[in-house]
C-alpha cells in the first residue's frame, strides 16, 4: 500500500507544501502516524488471543483466523475503490471519515464480542479493513504533500513505520487488555490512539489533501496486467505479506499451546517480530542504494532466503533466547521485502503508470495477508503447527525461486512502452 498515493505530486503548488511551518508539519506526521498505529493495532491483535477467542466463541482454528484476515480481504477488494477515489476528492476529509469508521467497527465488534456473536465480529472487522486502506493509501499521500520532495522520503517513510508498531502494540497488549478487561475490550483498546491522532492532524493538514490527479484509465491498468515483471514483484508481496501475517496469527497460539507460555509472554515475544520491522522497513530502500548500488534482486532474493530455514526451524527449538533470535531475525529479513516491494514495483513500469502498478502491488499483498491467517488455522486444525511452519517456510523456498526470476529495474522493456 506504501506507494500508491505517488499521485502526481507535479500538480500540488509549491506553495501548498512550503507554507506549513516544521511545528505543522510534526504535527501531521505524528498525527496521522497516530492513527495508522492505532488502525494497525486493531487489525492485528485478535491474532494475541487467539486460544481465548476460540474458547469463547466456540469456533475451529480457521474460523478464528478469519476474524484476522477479513481485515486483509476488505482491504484487497477496497483498495482500488479507494484509490480512485483518493484521486477525486479531498484526502484530508476523507482520512477523518475512516476515523469515525474505525470507531464504529470497534465499538460493533465490542458489542458482538460481548454477545458472543461470531458474525457480527467478522462483520465489525470487515469495516474495520475499509478504514485501514483509506487510512494507509490517504496518509501516505498527505504526508507526501505536506513537506518538499527533499524530504518526502523521510515523512512518508516515518509515516509507513507506524504499521509494524501498530502490530508490535497490537501483539504485546492484546493479552494484557484480555486479561483486564475481557477480550472483546481489544476491538475498542486503540481507538483512542486514532482519535488522539486525528486531533493532531486536522488543524495541522488544513489547506492539503486535495489532487488534480486522474484515477489509472482502464488502458493503463491493462497494461500493468500484461507486464510479466509486475507479476514477478507481485508475486514476491504476496508470499511476503503471507509469511508475514502466518508468523503475527500462529506464532503466538504456538508458544502458548505448545510450547507452555503465558499468553502474555507469548505475546510479548510474537510483538518481535513485526516491531523489527521498523527498522526493516525504513532501511531496506538504503540498504539497496548504497550497498548494492541501486540493484533491487539481491535485497528480496536475501529476504527469503534467510527467512526460509528460520521458519521452518522455529517449531523444533525450544529455547526462548533461541526463539527470540528467530523471530528477530526472520522479521528483519522477511519485512525487508515488504519495504522495497512498492518501490521496485514502480520501477518496471513506465512512470504515468507506476500509480496503477503500486495499487496492484496492494491488492495482491494483501490477499496474501488474507488467505495466511485462515489458511495457517486450517493446517494446524488438520496436520499440527509442525506442518503448518514447515508448509510457510516452504513459501519463502518459493519466495527464492520468484525472486531469482525478477529482473533488476531498467533490464525490462515494459509493455506500456511498446
Amino acid at each position: 500500500m506504501t506507494e500508491q498515493t505517488d499521485v502526481d505530486n507535479s500538480t500540488i503548488d509549491d506553495d501548498e507544501t512550503t507554507n506549513k511551518n516544521k511545528w505543522e508539519v510534526w504535527g501531521l506526521v505524528v498525527g496521522s502516524s497516530l492513527i495508522s498505529t492505532g488502525l494497525a493495532a486493531y487489525e492485528i491483535v485478535p491474532a494475541s488471543v487467539i486460544p481465548v477467542i476460540r474458547e469463547s466463541l466456540h469456533s475451529g482454528p480457521t474460523a478464528t483466523g478469519l476474524i484476522v484476515s477479513i481485515m486483509f480481504g476488505t482491504a484487497v477488494i477496497a483498495s482500488l475503490p479507494v484509490g480512485a477515489i483518493l484521486d477525486r476528492t479531498n484526502t484530508r476529509s476523507v482520512m477523518g471519515i475512516a476515523v469515525l469508521t474505525l470507531m464504529v467497527a470497534g465499538i460493533w465488534g465490542w458489542v458482538g464480542g460481548q454477545n458472543g456473536n461470531y458474525w457480527s465480529v467478522i462483520g465489525s472487522r470487515a469495516l474495520g479493513g475499509i478504514a485501514y486502506v483509506i487510512v494507509w493509501n490517504a496518509g501516505i499521500d498527505i504526508v507526501g504533500r505536506s513537506v518538499d520532495s527533499s524530504q518526502q522520503a523521510t515523512a512518508v517513510g516515518m509515516f509507513t513505520a507506524s504499521g509494524p508498531i501498530g502490530f508490535a502494540l497490537g501483539q504485546g497488549l492484546g493479552p494484557i487488555i484480555t486479561a483486564w478487561f475481557g477480550w472483546p475490550a481489544i476491538f475498542i483498546a486503540f481507538n483512542s490512539l486514532a482519535l488522539i491522532g486525528l486531533l493532531l492532524f486536522w488543524p495541522t493538514s488544513n489547506g492539503l489533501g486535495y489532487s488534480a490527479g486522474s484515477a489509472p484509465t482502464l488502458r493503463e491498468f491493462g497494461s500493468v496486467l500484461q507486464n510479466r515483471s509486475v507479476w514477478l514483484v507481485g508475486g514476491l508481496g504476496f508470499l511476503g505479506y503471507s509469511l508475514y501475517l502466518f508468523v503475527n496469527s500462529w506464532g503466538s497460539s504456538y508458544l502458548t499451546e505448545s510450547v507452555g507460555l503465558s499468553l502474555e509472554l507469548s505475546g510479548l515475544l510474537v510483538a518481535l517480530f513485526p516491531a523489527v520491522g521498523i527498522l526493516a522497513r525504513m532501511s531496506s530502500g538504503p540498504l539497496s542504494d548504497r550497498l548494492f548500488r541501486g540493484q533491487r534482486r539481491p535485497v528480496v532474493l536475501g529476504s527469503f532466503f534467510i527467512a526460509a530455514p528460520l521458519v521452518i526451524s522455529f517449531t523444533h527449538l525450544r529455547s526462548v533466547v533461541t526463539l527470540i533470535a528467530i523471530l528477530l531475525i526472520s522479521g528483519f529479513a522477511i519485512q525487508l521485502t515488504l519495504g522495497l516491494s512498492f518501490t521496485y514495483v514502480r520501477e518496471l513500469v513506465d512512470p504515468r503508470v507506476a500509480a496503477t502498478a503500486v495499487a496492484f502491488q496492494t491488492s495482491v499483498g494483501l490477499a496474501g495477508a488474507f488467505l495466511a491467517p485462515t489458511a495457517g488455522g486450517a493446517i494446524v486444525d488438520a496436520a499440527g503447527f509442525d506442518t503448518a511452519f514447515f508448509v510457510a517456510g516452504c513459501l519463502a523456498v518459493i519466495g527464492v525461486g520468484v525472486a531469482w526470476q525478477a529482473p533488476e529495474p531498467g533490464n525490462e522493456i515494459c509493455i506500456s512502452d511498446q
